[in-house]
């Protein structure tokens, strides 16, 4: 076990990363085909491919996953990983033709670095080249790169998000994994102890709890000095990400599992699903273990995972282009 989605067997995760433009591409592969399923639980979704996942849709097996930033340029890095399993001959059969499904999510990253560059074709194609069943690099990687969190006060006070995964081994060789991406508009929190780790930034430069700024009255004019007087734009923030198992599920199943992870988002990111978040979480299931007596267990520590993913976000998270990470803001206190 090596504490990231990768403990998943068949699973494979892949980075494309462009710290000068503050963006990049994540990549989930499941060469042998994974069950999947989706829940979107944010207002301003970006998503491909995600109506092909529910339960009454024919197809049944899920060759990969993109999380991307670029906001809805980014999509179009779907069409890059498509292409790699292509070339490999994975997909589903129709006739003498290979069809790889690909479902996407994005984030809206562009208001950090170069927001002209987004990912795309070649570098949803470099991330799967990259993809391998080492050990998941977080924080500002991949889809992570230009992440943010906690822009009540708008982005130029928020602190860096990112990529971050986690694992549980739940014995007889049954495993539950997360990554998420975190870009939301709330404070990540420690989910156990409520502990504030990332947020927005006073004056000072210490984090702030989000949920309390939208309670104060003047959080109207003290959001419009920031310049940005909603904190954010629609489409703006999210949190996206993965849960994953070994254990076979249903197509059912696998969306039940996906909503049920969203207890994590909001266990750890608050205000969580806001009319700003396009929060989307995907869940693949590979079917290496019969073992249909486990999905209450999956779905119980599903939430648990998912918020351990979202809270080894920020902890991994490096700053970038001026917005500090965790690290950073601790040391300076």
């Amino acid at each position: 076990m090596n504490g990231t989605l990768t403990d998943v067997a068949g699973i494979e995760v892949g980075h494309y990363t462009d710290l000068v433009s503050a963006t990049g591409c994540t990549v989930v592969l499941c060469r042998e085909g994974a069950v999947g399923g989706v829940d979107v639980r944010g207002a301003a979704p970006g998503t491909r491919e995600t109506d092909l996942l529910r339960p009454e849709s024919s197809v049944a097996l899920v060759h990969g996953l993109l999380l991307s930033g670029g906001s809805a340029f980014g999509l179009a890095a779907a069409d890059g990983v498509v292409r790699y399993l292509d070339e490999a001959g994975i997909g589903h059969r129709v006739g003498s033709f290979t069809i790889p499904i690909v479902p996407a999510a994005i984030i809206f990253d562009l208001g950090l670095g170069s927001g002209d560059v987004r990912p795309g074709p070649a570098e949803g194609y470099e991330a799967a080249a990259a993809a391998s069943g080492a050990p998941v690099v977080q924080g500002t990687v991949g889809a992570g790169t230009g992440a943010t969190v906690g822009k009540a006060y708008g982005r130029q006070r928020a602190m860096k998000g990112g990529v971050g995964s986690a694992s549980v081994d739940l014995g007889d060789g049954v495993v539950i994994a997360a990554l998420a991406v975190v870009n939301a508009v709330g404070a990540v929190h420690e989910p156990d102890t409520g502990e504030l780790l990332a947020g927005p930034r006073e004056a000072d430069g210490r984090p702030r709890e989000a949920v309390g700024i939208y309670a104060d009255p003047a959080f109207g004019e003290r959001a419009s000095k920031a310049r940005e007087p909603q904190g954010s734009t629609p489409s703006a923030n999210t949190t996206i990400g993965v849960v994953a198992t070994n254990v076979g599920l249903t197509k059912a199943q696998a969306s039940r599992l996906a909503a049920v992870a969203h207890d994590g988002v909001a266990l750890a990111v608050r205000p969580a699903h806001t009319p700003h978040d396009g929060d989307a979480l995907f869940a693949l299931a590979t079917g290496a273990i019969d073992a249909p007596e486990e999905f209450l267990r999956l779905c119980a520590l599903a939430p648990s995972v998912m918020a351990r993913a979202i809270v080894n976000a920020v902890r991994h998270a490096t700053g970038l282009h001026g917005i500090p990470s965790l690290g950073e803001v601790r040391s300076d206190g």
